[in-house]
């Protein structure tokens, strides 16, 4: 054992020395980036926040007196800045390795936003690079300005949009805030009733959130909107790309009847996007070739500007069979349908409905896909 550690000691006094003779200074030694290439200087971008759109940003190459690698970062700042305090600093391509940044026009956007750029405004960002090997960094001999102009919307789009305050059904409790259902990328709905007070959106139930507030047709930040119609049930729709919104009052629901081509019976809103009626005989209808049971669901709406209209919610098949004990759950699965034609995309009611007593419940909750039950009782 103590010539085993004896070895060890003489092995780690090799290394140590090695070490000492090998040891050398690095070469941090660099001439900047010379010049910039794209984009030309001063050029207008109309910025397109949701497409694929990018912009290519372009330099030659700074080189190492060692001839060793260099990585670069492009720097934004306001046009008046002088990069000490920048927006934004962002990595080349390949990690920073690549003499090119491909920057999307999303992102060019929350730059132009920090900037103080205002929705629908144009404005200009000054960009340079910087190079940099080890510990020295060497900004580029050369600086220029973009243009650009911004869409109507919030550069910074929220992943969950809540809604609060004492107007609405969980109260100004943040914690209870009602979750809007993410209908498409940056657009939020919620189908809700509101009493007199006032509301307003949030990005997030803890802490301190950003906050939106409905103003006509716009979505604003910092704010609140106010009820004052007494308690009425809405669709509230937010979409941040284009910082618009849409207030649909929905003023009924019924259950329509496709063979007698009327209401059968209403529903009552409950909360929380739900309606329903309770404990009522369903009959279908006899016709010379035998029962039908078609059937699907009208809203009446009122937009904001007072006009009033239907809207017809039924299957995503144009025909459909009996459902079973074996018909998946999406059959029952609402959807908004363009032809109000008397029969087609309806649903049918199971066999056993006929000449019972039935509930029947339709949701338009957020968290989970628009849809409706049938309960015999």
């Amino acid at each position: 054992m103590k010539t085993y550690f004896l070895h060890i000691l003489a092995i780690m006094s090799l290394l140590a020395a090695s070490c000492k003779k090998d040891d050398y200074k690095l070469n941090t030694n660099m001439k900047p980036v010379p010049a910039l290439s794209a984009p030309v200087d001063d050029k207008y971008i109309k910025l397109q926040p949701t497409t694929s759109a990018s912009v290519a940003f372009e330099w030659e190459q700074a080189r190492a007196e060692d001839g060793s690698l260099v990585l670069y970062e492009v720097v934004f700042d306001k046009e008046s800045g002088d990069f000490s305090a920048p927006l934004a600093t962002i990595s080349s391509d390949g990690g920073g390795v690549n003499n090119k940044l491909t920057l999307s026009h999303k992102d060019l956007n929350t730059i132009a936003a920090k900037a103080g750029i205002a929705s629908l405004a144009t404005g200009k960002l000054k960009w340079t690079v910087n190079a940099s090997k080890g510990y020295n960094i060497q900004k580029a001999a050369e600086t220029r300005t973009i243009e650009v102009e911004r869409p109507n919307g919030f550069a910074e789009i929220p992943v969950d949009v809540y809604l609060t305050g004492s107007a609405t059904e969980a109260g100004d409790n943040l914690a209870a805030a009602m979750k809007l259902k993410s209908t498409s990328a940056g657009v939020f709905e919620i189908y809700t009733s509101l009493k007199n007070g006032t509301y307003h959106f949030t990005d997030r139930n803890t802490g301190t959130p950003t906050t939106f507030y409905i103003d006509g047709g716009a979505v604003k930040q910092d704010g609140e909107g106010t009820q004052t119609a007494g308690t009425k049930v809405y669709r509230l729709q937010l979409d941040f790309n284009n910082a618009a919104a849409t207030v649909t009052e929905i003023t009924g629901m019924g259950l329509w009847f496709a063979p007698e081509n009327k209401i059968m019976y209403p529903l009552d809103y409950v909360s929380n996007g739900v309606w329903s009626f309770k404990n009522q005989l369903i009959n279908f209808h006899q016709e010379s070739w035998g029962r039908d049971e078609r059937y699907k669901f009208r809203l009446s709406v009122t937009a904001a500007d007072g006009t009033t209209g239907y809207e017809w919610w039924g299957s995503s098949n144009a025909d459909n069979s009996r459902p079973t004990s074996a018909t998946p759950l999406s059959f029952w699965e609402l959807h908004l349908i363009t032809n109000s034609d008397q029969y087609n995309y309806c649903f049918k009611f199971s066999s056993d409905v006929d000449t019972k007593n039935c509930d029947v419940n339709v949701y338009f909750s957020p968290e989970k896909t628009y849809t409706h039950e049938v309960i015999i009782k």
